[in-house]
């Protein structure tokens, strides 16, 4: 999460470089290579992912009205390999590969989203909700099979964990009469958190991952000054 300057991108067809770090695409699976400092301890963090898809539906979808931000699921099914040398790490399983998009910065369209993700028997399942920030409220349910195909679902009722230990709402969607179970919070900032949920959707038990962003606090001057201590910035 270091930011760089321009000078320190290089993007090709199939690769992208960000100081020491990238990304390319080789015989069908996206390799990750890592070479930085974590923070705050400066520890280095060095290694390599293998992110190798299963078919994707291959198109994007608008989170907003105005289509200015648009969300892209390239593998709602993928498997991983991870080999870090720094710390000595490995393990393998099932990942997930997405990506957002946009005309302006993501502050100017939205006040706060929540998002879900949940390997099913036979489909992925990603639930968004976003409050932008002209007022409108839209949700998002897909079924994302592992041949390509995308069925748009009913979004279950809404539920509630609780709050981060910075005072952080999550909410999210479950199954009516069965609250989903916080298993662990995997990032707590004061605008963002990352979470792993049990929980059951359409009729089926699942883990899943959650994320909680508010963006009127990333806006607050004060959040914005703690920022460099977590995503510090190189020239």
């Amino acid at each position: 999460m270091t930011e760089r300057g321009r000078g320190a991108v290089e993007r090709g067809p199939d690769s992208l470089r960000i100081g020491p770090s990238g990304l390319r695409w080789e015989k069908g699976s996206l390799l990750i290579d890592i070479e930085e400092r974590s923070v705050p301890w400066l520890r280095r963090l060095s290694g390599t992912i293998r992110v190798t898809p299963h078919d994707g539906p291959g198109r994007c979808f608008a989170l907003d009205r105005q289509a200015r931000h648009l969300w892209q699921p390239i593998a709602p099914r993928a498997d991983i390999e991870v080999t870090l040398t720094e710390p000595a790490l490995r393990w393998r399983g099932t990942g997930y590969l997405d990506s957002n998009q946009g005309s302006e910065p993501l502050q100017e369209g939205f006040r706060r989203w929540n998002w879900a993700r949940a390997h099913l028997a036979q489909r992925t399942v990603v639930l968004y909700d976003v409050e932008c920030r002209d007022g409108d409220a839209r949700s998002l349910a897909l079924g994302l099979g592992g041949t390509g195909g995308v069925e748009a679902l009913e979004p279950p009722p809404e539920a509630g964990l609780r709050r981060t230990g910075w005072r952080l709402a999550r909410p999210t969607r479950a199954d009516d009469g069965v609250p989903p179970d916080l298993v662990r919070t995997l990032e707590d900032g004061p605008f963002y958190a990352r979470s792993q949920l049990r929980t059951r959707l359409y009729g089926e038990v699942a883990d899943a991952f959650h994320e909680s962003l508010d963006l009127d606090r990333f806006r607050s001057p004060l959040v914005r000054a703690m920022l460099p201590f977590r995503m510090p910035r190189r020239a």
